[in-house]
């Protein structure tokens, strides 16, 4: 029993932050999903963003991931572009979750996924955001999350109208 306390008090256990404040830290989470992208974006003042969700086999994966965290509302959801390694989870994501404002370019897919994620969309009454190189997303004195790209509506392969974003922090 003596080994045991002695073990269990030498110990550090991480808890996560339930709170919508992660005490003035910038926390980034890189979700592998595989082929695709996911990354969480938990700031400071208590806004979320969710970039991407990974392909269509990955949205249960990131649901359960953000769940763990204990996270039921995304403040910024941002589908960089419509190819299904970035936007196939998106739609589990909005089904699971309350969403603030989704952020996608102004390009178009004519593929069952792109369609899916429209209708989660439409369905809880989200407005889709047009990203453009040099919006705000947060504006705040020690937190910028910047769109950097894209800065065209006229590329000619898809990945080029690809939301890029900047985070400044402190």
């Amino acid at each position: 029993i003596l080994v045991i306390v002695v073990m269990l008090t030498g110990c550090e256990f991480e808890t996560t932050n339930v709170d919508r404040y992660y005490d003035d830290q910038l926390v980034v989470h890189f979700i592998d999903v595989g082929q695709g992208d996911s990354t969480f974006i938990q700031f400071p003042n208590g806004d979320t963003s969710l970039i991407d969700g990974g392909t269509r086999n990955s949205g249960a994966k990131v649901v359960k991931y953000l769940k763990e965290l204990n996270i039921d509302h995304i403040d910024y959801l941002i589908a960089t572009h419509p190819h299904e390694d970035h936007i196939g989870g998106l739609p589990d994501v909005i089904r699971n979750f309350d969403v603030g404002k989704v952020y996608m370019p102004d390009k178009t897919a004519n593929t069952l996924i792109f369609e899916e994620l429209l209708k989660a969309i439409k369905a809880k009454d989200l407005k889709i955001s047009i990203a453009k190189g040099g919006d705000a997303i947060i504006d705040e004195a020690n937190i910028k999350f910047l769109i950097l790209a894209p800065n065209r509506n006229d590329y000619e392969n898809t990945n080029d109208f690809s939301i890029v974003t900047k985070v400044n922090y402190g």
